[in-house]
């Protein structure tokens, strides 16, 4: 059946006089129940199990009745009509001003900054965040990561560990990018050095780590990433770079992050991020020297104004200050047989056990480890263990003071001499990992399979190198009569079918 338009015109209008009627009859009933208590006829309780509602309903409709009547029966919300712990206006509208002039600002700096304003009356935490999401200015549905997501790691005290990096971000009219090195202290989150240089390499990079140095004092240990300008770890030769050497001479530990683990340095990288977003977002200077004078004022407000959270909302300096700071002094130049002698410095092998052995001692590395080779540091009563440049475990001395002579005559023993260029053959590393050389087999290793190796005699021993490392020491057991064939072609490069090309 087609219905016309007259006849939806008559069953609407049915349907609201159906609604009103049902209005009418909930105020009825209301007023039939007070009418009922009133006159003395039922008591309240027996009104509220006839009408099927509670006891407080029915002296709520008592009350509203003697109030305003048989309108006060009507239906109403249950909104209030104020609320005296509502966020006023002002205090609202200042926190959506301070997030859109700093959308990097959360609720909790939003809640730092009005309490050092004096804005009366406070809000919460979570009133600002709600006023936000009130305004969109925060996107409710995005994960919101709980206290115990983080794991924070800090060192115990300041000067015990900078941790250093290079970063990009200042921009010049001439369109150039300087870079900037910084470095952070590990437990004050202190900014120890911030120099604009026109390029990261070596010596502009070592003078910045000399002038914060020369400012701040000399820290413990130093901890970057394995980029080029701070060690020769990955670089084509293994030799010492100028970072390492000023290290040295200033008695600082060097300690490098694992390959693929930024996080490492953390601190430092969360620096910068700071740093791009309150000061070098939309600056464009005229100069290196300009964009210097521009941080340095913004690091000294960094350092002693700004609150960090990791620290209770207090300036890093408050923490700094504490310090016990070693003082900066030029090295001098002294003769090589002057110097103070190294710390021993051995190569073992790990066993199946995960474990190393040190004068009938052993001391636990890892199975996980198992065949390779690790270096042994021994210095102040510890036993630092590294792998490739890595320091993977610290244990306490075992053997007597009177015996580290011992190890020191072991480690000058050990200690591989490089020999001269004529005295080194090449040799490609087959598919067991051996390579040959004057007729008899030597193990290079299975990382190494088809790769080149330098194959050299030092004394009464083979030695294998391989990009530019030692890597394994055999005792000779081949002919000797057979090595000045060994040596013989030019460049010492066999003639063979699998030599190195």
């Amino acid at each position: 059946m087609v219905l016309d338009g007259p006849a939806l015109r008559t069953i609407a209008s049915a349907a609201e006089e159906v609604v009103v009627l049902v209005e009418l009859g909930l105020v009825e009933q209301r007023y039939k129940a007070v009418l009922e208590v009133i006159e003395g006829a039922m008591t309240v309780t027996d009104v509220a199990r006839r009408y099927g509602v509670g006891r407080q309903a029915v002296h709520s409709w008592l009350r509203r009745y003697a109030a305003e009547g048989l309108p006060g029966l009507a239906p109403r919300g249950s909104r209030p009509n104020s609320c005296p712990h509502q966020m006023p206006p002002r205090v609202e509208a200042r926190i959506v001003e301070m997030r859109r002039l700093h959308p990097g600002w959360g609720p909790r700096t939003i809640l730092s900054r009005l309490t050092r304003a004096g804005v009366t009356p406070l809000p919460s935490r979570s009133a600002i965040y709600r006023a936000l999401v009130r305004h969109q200015l925060i996107d409710p549905k995005a994960r919101r990561r709980r206290p115990s997501d983080y794991k924070r790691w800090e060192r115990s005290r300041p000067m015990e560990l900078w941790q250093m990096d290079i970063t990009l971000g200042v921009k010049l009219q001439d369109g150039t990018q300087p870079s900037i090195v910084t470095g952070v202290d590990d437990h004050s989150r202190f900014c120890v050095s911030a120099k604009i240089v026109e390029r990261a390499t070596a010596r502009p990079v070592c003078d910045a780590l000399l002038q914060a140095m020369r400012a701040r004092g000399v820290p413990e240990a130093i901890l970057s990433d394995n980029g080029k300008v701070f060690t020769g770890r990955f670089g084509p030769h293994k030799g010492e770079v100028l970072f390492d050497r000023i290290c040295r001479e200033h008695g600082v530990r060097h300690l490098l992050t694992a390959p693929g683990a930024p996080t490492t340095t953390g601190k430092v990288e969360r620096f910068h991020k700071t740093l791009k977003r309150e000061f070098l977002d939309g600056k464009v200077f005229t100069s290196i020297a300009e964009a210097q004078a521009a941080l340095d004022a913004w690091v000294h407000e960094y350092n002693h104004t700004r609150e960090h959270q990791s620290l209770g909302d207090r300036p890093p300096a408050e923490r700094f200050a504490t310090a016990r700071r070693e003082p900066f002094e030029e090295p001098a130049p002294s003769a090589p047989h002057a110097a103070e002698a190294p710390a021993p410095r051995l190569i073992r092998r790990v066993l199946v056990d995960g474990k190393v052995s040190l004068l009938n001692f052993k001391y636990h590395v890892g199975r996980y480890l198992t065949g390779q080779s690790v270096e042994l540091v021994c210095h102040d009563g510890l036993i630092e263990i590294f792998h490739d440049g890595v320091l993977i475990a610290t244990h306490a001395r075992r053997h007597l003071p009177e015996q580290d002579e011992r190890v020191q005559r072991q480690a000058l023993a050990a200690a591989p001499t490089r020999p001269t260029a004529d005295r080194v053959v090449i040799r490609k590393v087959d598919h067991n990992g051996v390579v040959s050389f004057a007729g008899a087999d030597y193990r290079a290793g299975n990382a190494y399979k088809g790769r080149q190796v330098e194959v050299c005699l030092a004394g009464d021993t083979v030695q294998i190198w391989g990009d530019g490392r030692l890597l394994r020491t055999h005792a000779a057991k081949h002919d000797r009569r057979k090595e000045h064939g060994a040596f013989a072609n030019p460049g010492g490069r066999p003639d063979r079918i699998n030599a190195a090309a």
